[in-house]
């Protein structure tokens, strides 16, 4: 019956999001709004927002920044979006100035399966800008992070479609390497360092490199000084295109552009030296960035290092599935990191729904709705009966764990044998001889 309703709820929603595109007009509406948001639209325009779903479907993606998961880059995980659960996800991490995030996102089917995915910084507790968007026919998404922070990646598919995705976020530099790799470049000196005695502090870093190495440009933009100073000897100025900052490169041997010359990713700016204050030093490359606020760390603008995610280890045959814990004490965590707080301690033979998989954690939502990150090893399948028992009187067979909210699925009759796959608080989930499957109050047992 369930599915018999999802099938004529799809053929409504479809016949009214293409009635509410010729209204309005797709390239109209897409211009001005993200994917996410253009879809939300188009439910609103075709009256959706005031069917139990299609509210569903714009509350939780707005809920659920507002309440996102915790994690850390690089990031990799594997997940099943239910249509029947309406799903969404948002996960919560740090990001710094100068880094470019990389978000990929593939799926499983391919085609007739959307997700929406929206990067936000979090403003406050309540608040929360889109920064970028893309749905998945792009499948990935770059974005120059411009300032320190918190930074919440959403995934929402579209209605009543059903499949399986893995995510993966990493981050690497927002600029090119300023050395070119002939001259075999390092880093030997950074930010902070100490210089003449402790009386200042180094304001960039030294990447050494054989003489007459090019130094290049990390950015397309133009030149905006080419001239010398005691420190840095032999300088070069560029303002990379669309940015607030200023390249600076000292110590050059020779000066290679002109003010005002425009350049593009790889071109020479001039040759690795030592001139100024680094006559006494092997012949480096000083790379600086300079802000309105003055120098800032140039590192990570630059650090060729991209780390990769840890590899799935979670079995993946729980995705969607109900399982129980294991072990006597289990801790749902905030983070897939023993160090991270614990969001709710969970006893033994608790059920929760397996939402994605990362690293040896299950990303799990218990009976109640909380959702965490439990260890892999303490779960397992829900299937296999931890008990029998006969009911000694006729008892109501609920959709949840409690008997305020929950509906009624079915009324169990006296004698009845059910079996126990799981227990939360004070009830019972259980499957008849009939194969259905609820929760029953173990109170009045």
């Amino acid at each position: 019956m369930k599915n018999h309703f999802a099938c004529l709820f799809l053929i409504f929603l479809t016949a009214m999001l293409c009635c509410s595109c010729s209204k309005r007009g797709p390239l109209a509406l897409f211009n001005k709004l993200s994917p996410h948001d253009a879809y939300a639209q188009r439910l609103k325009d075709a009256g959706l927002e005031r069917s139990a779903m299609g509210n569903a479907w714009l509350q939780k993606g707005q809920l659920s920044v507002s309440n996102p998961l915790n994690i850390s880059i690089p990031y990799k995980e594997t997940g099943y979006f239910s249509a029947e659960k309406i799903p969404v996800t948002a996960l919560r991490f740090d990001a710094r100035r100068g880094q470019k995030l990389n978000i990929s996102l593939t799926k499983k089917p391919q085609t007739n399966f959307s997700i929406y995915i929206d990067l936000l910084q979090e403003q406050s507790a309540t608040e929360q800008k889109v920064l970028a968007s893309a749905d998945t026919n792009g499948r990935s998404l770059e974005y120059e992070v411009k300032e320190n922070g918190k930074y919440i990646l959403r995934l929402q598919p579209e209605l009543l479609r059903s499949g399986e995705y893995t995510l993966t976020i990493t981050s690497g530099p927002s600029l090119n390497f300023p050395v070119s790799s002939s001259g075999k470049p390092h880093i030997g000196s950074f930010w902070g360092d100490g210089r003449d005695n402790g009386g200042r502090r180094h304001e960039g870093v030294d990447i050494f490199a054989i003489k007459h190495t090019p130094a290049i440009a990390a950015a397309n933009g133009t030149v905006t000084r080419v001239t010398e100073n005691t420190l840095g000897g032999l300088v070069v100025f560029m303002h990379p295109d669309n940015r607030d900052y200023t390249l600076y490169y000292a110590h050059l041997d020779k000066q290679l552009v002109q003010d005002g010359q425009t350049v593009r990713i790889g071109d020479t700016l001039g040759l690795v030296g030592n001139t100024g204050n680094a006559r006494t030093t092997p012949p480096h490359l000083h790379f600086g960035i300079y802000t309105n606020g003055g120098a800032i760390d140039p590192l990570i603008f630059v650090d060729r290092e991209v780390k990769s995610p840890p590899p799935i280890s979670a079995s993946l045959t729980l995705l969607n599935a109900t399982a129980r814990t294991t072990a006597r004490n289990n801790a749902l965590h905030i983070e897939p990191t023993d160090k991270a707080l614990t969001r709710q301690s969970v006893p033994i033979s608790t059920p929760l729904t397996i939402e994605a998989a990362t690293d040896g954690w299950y990303k799990a939502t218990l009976p109640d709705g909380t959702q965490g990150y439990i260890q892999s090893r303490n779960v397992t399948t829900a299937t296999a009966t931890l008990r029998r028992i006969t009911l000694n009187q006729a008892r109501p067979l609920l959709d949840a764990p409690d008997s305020v909210t929950a509906a009624r699925k079915a009324t169990l009759a006296n004698g009845t044998q059910v079996a126990i796959r799981g227990s939360f608080k004070n009830y019972y989930l259980i499957t008849d001889d009939n194969e259905n499957t609820g929760w029953i109050n173990m109170k009045i047992e």
